[in-house]
Formats: structure tokens, C-alpha cells, sequence
């Protein structure tokens, strides 16, 4: 019988003992192994490179100040190519193979939709995904953490705000006809609602499309005076280029799918006016405010490159991860950091993001967004915060 006791006793030592090292999966006594997958291949490559470089640069910085609570930080990037089926596999190696304690900055709601299951299964956390999805905080688990106001949100704030600035009389909309595109129409939709008009207009197009004279000639022929965009960059690009064309010259609105400086470097002087929903300031090397423009230059001068918002998004998400596992404490595990981020105030910083706030049940830190709008060449910022 004592025999017995022992054995059994033994044995729940062991699934204590297990269960012990599968929580903090990724903490050793010297380091904390991080892992994030994005397009280093694919259609959103220079995003992709953009934001590890951004993470690549904070966790330099955190590990030449002596890591977090003596711990160095690592990080694992995994390519998918921007390929749903190519973000499970990286998951499942960053996870099993690589055994990471968290997931971070990982681009795209499809990827992040793919490889949540995949990390959830482990105990793994996602931590701040790039993607402005409703998803990534719903519906509610403890492991998901997001910090980017919805497309939805976005537009549902901003379009009532700048319709009633611009006084425009027929408002009319051209999206993407996927998730991404709805996200943005719905937003939109319900923000006129919220002042009781509707859309006088709406035009589609396919993902991939680069032809919108159609579209185009449709919203010119019924004289619209404010355009809803859901586009990214090829297609806002496109888009408002073909309107100039035409001598259509609306107000348009993009979501922060739109807010890339690829969109003036590319599109040239037809996209001045523009305006995009956005949180942070872009990066600009001659930025009048100094400490964007010392931050910018000590990102060109380590990667030879300029840096981007994208860059920016990679950087806070390793720089919020660090504030919560320091709260954490020495005996960082799972649990701990989620103790940590239920209690957790991020401050704005120096480009501008507003204040993140989370708890139990709060897994999105800000709904809030502002307006920047393309002048002269380049971003500027034309509003205050709006929230709900």
C-alpha cells in the first residue's frame, strides 16, 4: 500500500513538475525566447522586414541594458510568405521546435487567425499582432493582447468627424471586396448612421484589381464630394490617381491600411489631400520633433534604411512585452505576465500613441485614432484623438 502511495505521490509530483515547465515554456534562468512570424516574402514584405527590424532594434537596446530582470531577450522570426497554411507551420515551430513564451508582432488577420490555435494549445501568448482586426481581442482569451483601434473603430470615429468638417453633401465609398474592405464600409456606414445619412454611392473591386477607371467614373458620374476608402496601398495609389485623371477631386478617406509612406513615395503629387485614420507619427529622419527624428536616425544609421510606421509597430510591441515581464517580476511565467498586463497603463510615447490601458477582461489597450493627412509629400497629423 505504502508502495502504491509513493508511485502515485511520484507520479503527481511529476505532472506538477510538467505542468511547471509547460507554463513557462521559453524562460530560462538567463533568457526569455521570443518568436514572431511575418512576410518576409510575400505581397506585405517590406512591411514584414519593417517591423522585425523595429522589434530587431528594442530588444538590442533592452539586452545592451542588462535584458529584463536579468534575462537577455531572443527572437525568432519565421517567414509565411503572407500564406495562412505557411503561418500554421511557422507557428508550430516556433512553438514546438523553438519554444517560445510568447508570439509577438506577427502581420496579418488571416496568419494570426491560423496560428492562434496552434499557440493557444501551448500556453503561448499573441501578443500585439499587426492587424487592426476585431479578432485579435474577440471573442475574449486570456492569451491575446492587441493594441491597434479596428478598422471598424477607425472609420466609425472618422468619418462623421470629417464629413461634418468638409460639409460634404453625398458621401460615397470604394472597398476591397474581402474582410478587410467590409471592415472598413461597415465602419463607415454605421459612423453616417450616427449622423443620419447614408452612403450615395458604392463601388467594389477584387483584391489584386489595378484598374479603377470604371469604379472611378461610376462615383465622378454621381457626383460624390467625400470617398470612403478600403483600400491598402496599390489600390489607394490607383485609385485616387485615376480619379485626377478624370478631374474627379473628392475628399478621400483610408483606413491605417492606407497610412504608409509607400503611398506618397510611390503615387507622387496626386496624393496630396489624402487623409488615413492612424495612431503613431511617422518616422521622418528631418522630424521636427527631436525625439522622433533621434530615434529615426539611430534606425538608419543601425539598419542603413529609413524607418517606416511599420517599424515603429514592431518596436512598441517588444517595448510593451518588456514593461509587463519586468512587472512580472523574476519568476515570469504565463500566468505572471498576464497578472502583469491586467494591471497594466502603457503612456504614450514619442510618436504619439495614445494611452493603452488593459485588465482582466480588456484585451484591446486603445480604441482610440487621429487623422493624418498627405501634405506637401508627406504625413502630417491634422487631429486630436478620437474615442468613444
Amino acid at each position: 500500500m505504502k508502495a502504491r502511495l509513493t508511485v502515485t505521490a511520484a507520479a503527481t509530483l511529476a505532472l506538477a513538475a510538467g505542468a511547471a515547465m509547460a507554463q513557462t515554456q521559453g524562460v530560462s534562468k538567463d533568457e526569455i525566447t521570443l518568436g514572431s512570424i511575418q512576410d518576409l516574402s510575400g505581397p506585405l514584405a517590406g512591411f514584414g522586414k519593417q517591423v522585425r527590424l523595429g522589434m530587431m532594434l528594442r530588444v538590442d537596446e533592452a539586452n545592451e541594458q542588462g535584458g529584463v530582470n536579468g534575462r537577455k531577450l531572443t527572437m525568432t522570426v519565421e517567414d509565411s510568405g503572407y500564406d495562412p497554411r505557411r503561418a500554421v507551420l511557422a507557428a508550430q515551430k516556433l512553438v514546438n521546435q523553438d519554444k517560445i513564451f510568447a508570439m509577438i508582432g506577427h502581420i496579418g488577420t488571416a496568419q494570426n487567425m491560423a496560428a492562434m490555435p496552434v499557440q493557444f494549445q501551448k500556453n503561448v501568448i499573441n501578443f500585439f499582432p499587426v492587424t487592426a482586426a476585431r479578432q485579435m481581442y474577440e471573442p475574449f482569451h486570456k492569451l491575446k493582447y492587441s493594441f491597434a483601434a479596428t478598422y471598424y473603430d477607425q472609420m466609425k470615429l472618422a468619418t462623421p468627424k470629417l464629413v461634418k468638417e468638409k460639409g460634404a453633401k453625398k458621401v460615397c465609398a470604394m472597398y476591397q471586396d474581402d474582410e478587410f474592405g467590409l471592415e472598413v464600409f461597415r465602419g463607415a456606414e454605421d459612423g453616417l448612421k450616427s449622423m443620419n445619412m447614408a452612403f450615395a454611392e458604392v463601388t467594389t473591386f477584387k483584391r489584386g484589381a489595378t484598374d479603377f477607371s470604371s469604379q472611378m467614373q461610376k462615383l465622378a458620374s454621381s457626383q460624390c464630394d467625400f470617398v470612403v476608402l478600403g483600400t491598402i496601398i496599390r489600390e489607394t495609389i490607383g485609385g485616387i490617381g485615376t480619379a485626377r485623371k478624370l478631374g474627379f477631386n473628392p475628399t478621400f478617406l483610408g483606413s491605417s491600411a492606407a497610412y504608409t509612406d509607400l503611398i506618397h513615395k510611390l503615387g507622387g503629387a496626386p496624393m496630396n489631400g489624402l487623409y488615413a485614420t492612424m495612431t503613431v507619427q511617422h518616422p521622418y529622419l528631418d522630424e521636427a520633433a527631436q525625439p522622433i527624428r533621434f530615434w529615426a536616425n539611430k534606425y538608419k544609421t543601425k539598419f542603413n534604411e529609413d524607418p517606416t510606421v511599420f517599424s515603429v509597430y514592431g518596436y512598441s510591441a517588444v517595448d510593451a512585452f518588456i514593461r509587463a515581464a519586468t512587472k512580472a517580476g523574476n519568476n515570469l511565467t504565463t500566468d505572471s505576465f498576464i497578472k502583469a498586463m491586467d494591471s497594466m497603463t502603457i503612456p504614450p510615447d514619442i510618436f504619439g500613441s495614445a494611452e493603452m490601458t488593459f485588465g482582466p477582461q480588456k484585451r484591446l489597450g486603445s480604441n482610440a485614432t487621429r487623422l493624418s493627412q498627405i501634405q506637401d509629400g508627406r504625413w502630417k497629423v491634422v487631429s486630436d484623438y478620437m474615442k468613444f
